[in-house]
């Protein structure tokens, strides 16, 4: 069965922000690293570090490859929640460890990489068949930095 396999390229510091987003994460994990035996237009033998993780069952490769492309939001990691209390301890901890926030529920981590901290609802609410039900959660969403469940609620249920 093929597996999609989302990889990274970071520029230094791959490990340090692996470990960080399986600490933060639940049901997150790293597994094998290899480091490249051979020369590489990226440098040395043993200059290139490969690291496979999960994030809730996501598969992950982060590469420590010295500087090339820097992450931007035309890819983004979605973490999709249950509750606020999950949201805010997830978002917390990005901030605490270097991030930025941004609008509607994204940040940047401290490597550059966008995350949106989001609830699993919010699609369902968008989708909504009564598009005014969805207008308005959008609005609401649309003037918030950290998403605040209740809030998006409140606009959905009118």
């Amino acid at each position: 069965m093929p597996k999609v396999v989302s990889n990274l390229w970071f520029a230094e510091q791959a490990r340090e922000a692996v470990e960080f987003y399986v600490s933060v994460i639940p049901d997150s994990r790293i597994g094998r690293t290899t480091i490249l035996p051979a020369e590489t237009p990226s440098g040395p033998p043993g200059s290139v570090e490969l690291i496979e993780f999960t994030l809730c069952d996501q598969a992950f490769l982060a590469m420590r490859a010295g500087p090339l492309d820097s992450f931007n939001h035309s890819f983004s990691v979605a973490i999709l929640l249950d509750s606020q209390a999950e949201i805010d301890r997830i978002w917390d901890a990005f901030l605490a460890n270097g991030g930025t926030p941004e609008a509607c529920g994204w940040l940047k981590d401290r490597w550059g990489l966008s995350w949106q901290i989001v609830p699993r609802a919010l699609s369902e609410m968008v989708a909504d068949s009564d598009r005014e039900r969805a207008k308005r959660v959008t609005e609401v969403m649309l003037g918030m930095i950290k998403i605040d469940l209740a809030a998006l609620e409140g606009a959905f249920n009118g």
